[in-house]
């Protein structure tokens, strides 16, 4: 059973915010834009960097949209940043029409995805927004685990050549991937080898499937868990190859199981080999208002309820 050490919590805006500042001194194409939440999406350093390949379109989302389509067809590599709900939701139609019916080069970057945006309740917090994006044609959709990953994401996106949507948070969460590891886009990462259950994992609730195969480790179950970071296109193959091993697998994401990662792989799994699974999300539901560990309990978004969907399954195969 390997074990992960949490090098300190950090939030994934973060990884977001230093990995655009570093592309942006690396690759003079890359240009930013913002709808009025520089502070919120930490584009600060950048903006100050690069003031002349900076764009605060104030709340017009809908244009930035547009603007960064415009960008991409004369070379530039646009990131746009804004919340999940306002990068998505508020302007689906700009994206599917402008950016993804005619491949543009354009990475949505989109911050305080989910429950964990807390407070600010259900109007904020997007929770199906992976089933959005994952629909479009072409576009790649990415959801980062912590800080270190979704900073290597966001320089790996530099260099990936079509649409692309970048989910992350708002909380600070343990920071326990190696910053040196290069992101792959398309590429799951098994973080824990196991026997008895596989465990596939995105954004937030990675660490808490960790900790869930700690726990059951313990009690004598053997847990394989895998880091899928990207949703589109799904590494259909590793986890085939896990669930022939184990022959049963739980889902978990922070995101409504409707149109989510765990409808994608249950989709694969259909097709290639058919398994018991057990699924960790929000059930077609939107959110509330609440502190993050308050909703994330509430909604069985956390280890506890990891375990008691692995017990599940176990006794399904």
């Amino acid at each position: 059973m390997k074990k992960y050490i949490d090098k300190g919590a950090k939030d994934t805006r973060s990884g977001f915010g230093d990995g655009l500042t570093e592309i942006g001194r690396n690759n003079q194409n890359v240009v930013a834009l913002c709808a009025d939440l520089v502070g919120s999406l930490k584009m600060d350093r950048f903006k100050e960097e690069n003031p002349t390949r900076f764009y605060q379109v104030g709340v017009a989302e809908a244009n930035m949209m547009g603007l960064a389509a415009g960008l991409s067809i004369g070379g530039k590599i646009p990131f746009t940043g804004t919340f999940a709900n306002f990068s998505t939701g508020r302007v689906y139609d700009q994206i599917r029409q402008s950016i993804a019916y005619s491949g543009k080069n354009v990475k949505i970057c989109a911050s305080h995805a989910g429950l964990t945006l807390g407070e600010d309740g259900a109007t904020h917090q997007i929770l199906e927004d992976i089933g959005l994006m994952k629909m479009l044609p072409g576009m790649t959709v990415i959801n980062t685990c912590d800080y270190n990953q979704t900073k290597s994401a966001t320089i790996a996106l530099a260099q990936h050549i079509g649409p692309a949507y970048l989910r992350f948070g708002r909380p600070k969460v343990p920071n326990f991937t190696s910053e040196e590891s290069k992101f792959l886009i398309g590429k799951g990462i098994i973080l824990n080898e196991g026997s008895d259950v596989t465990i596939v994992a995105t954004g937030h609730l990675v660490w808490e499937s960790l900790i869930a195969a700690e726990k059951l480790y313990a009690k004598g179950t053997s847990v394989e868990v895998i880091n899928i970071h990207t949703i589109k296109p799904l590494d259909e193959k590793l986890i085939i190859e896990s669930v022939k091993k184990t022959r049963a697998i739980v889902t978990a994401e922070e995101h409504n199981i409707l149109g989510g990662l765990g409808e994608s792989i249950s989709r694969t799994l259909s097709l290639n080999f058919p398994t018991p699974q057990e699924f960790i999300g929000t059930n077609d539901t939107f959110g509330e208002s609440g502190t993050p560990n308050q909703l994330m309990k509430k909604y069985g978004l956390n280890s506890s309820n990891i375990i008691s969907k692995v017990e599940k399954v176990l006794l399904r195969k």
